[in-house]
């Protein structure tokens, strides 16, 4: 019997740090955002809150925003993966190499860098003014936002890709090239359905990514009305702690059904694959 407890407590005390980290970094900060969401009134306070043109706006907002910056990233993503993963050239880990340097920049420097490329001093602009007589800036707006957004997605994505397409059975597209299948056919009966975990679990982490991005958004922040935005907004110049709280579970709550979603659907289509 002594053998058989002793192991148990060992597995306590190791699990401990782990349950005292998950409870001071995210189970205290929740039930303090759930109580000051609340109030007197919670479901009169969130009705309130989520019925209001200017929130609902800015959800909507970046829900479209997240979501179409994952259909581009994946998009790309498949396509320079597949390329990188078949195709080896001199210059191919030097491609590599500036595809994935992006991860190392936080995003207040891609937002900068989206300045530099699109903003009034940007190098567009002075290329557009040059060819037409006009200016052209996108920097501080959804568009600078959504290419900032792209800019540090896609090599997450395309490291997802590589992995996944590395595995991929040649015989199953040998076999169906034999059979007279085209290529686009191939892409979409056979690499697209293998890919399919893998590019659901990209698309899920990618899209919570950019619901959450705060560093770009807050440099490029002119003329962007997007969810963290908007929290931060309330909560540090308007000092209005119940609407920054009901916003945060709410960006919280879509971006966790999602996760969930994915993480069913990469379940169903691993088993279907297999």
């Amino acid at each position: 019997m002594h053998d058989l407890t002793f192991p148990l407590r060992w597995r306590a005390l190791l699990l401990a740090p782990a349950l005292a980290f998950f409870a001071c970094f995210w189970l205290l900060p929740i039930a303090r955002l759930i109580q000051l969401s609340g109030g007197a009134h919670p479901f009169a306070t969130y009705y309130a809150i989520l019925t209001n043109s200017r929130y609902l706006a800015s959800l909507l907002a970046t829900v479209a925003l997240s979501g179409l910056v994952t259909l581009t990233t994946l998009l790309l993503s498949v396509i320079v993966g597949l390329f990188l993963v078949r195709h080896d050239f001199p210059a191919r880990r030097l491609l590599l190499a500036l595809l994935t340097f992006p991860l190392a920049f936080p995003g207040v420097v891609v937002g900068f860098m989206v300045i530099m490329l699109a903003g009034r001093q940007g190098l567009i602009g002075a290329m557009t003014l040059a060819l037409t007589g006009s200016k052209w800036v996108f920097a501080y707006s959804m568009t600078g936002l959504f290419a900032g957004y792209l800019y540090f997605s896609i090599p997450r994505v395309i490291l997802t890709v590589m992995a996944a397409a590395g595995k991929l059975d040649g015989a199953l597209e040998e076999a169906a090239r034999s059979l007279g299948a085209s290529p686009w056919q191939i892409m979409r009966d056979i690499i697209l359905p293998a890919l399919a975990p893998a590019l659901t679990a990209a698309a899920a982490v990618c899209f919570a990514t950019s619901m959450g991005a705060f560093g770009t958004a807050f440099t490029l922040s002119t003329d962007i009305d997007v969810l963290p935005m908007t929290i931060y907004t309330e909560f540090t110049l308007n000092a209005d702690m119940v609407t920054a709280a009901v916003l945060s579970l709410v960006l919280g709550a879509v971006t966790w059904a999602v996760l969930a979603v994915a993480r069913n659907l990469t379940g169903q289509a691993a088993a279907a694959a297999a």
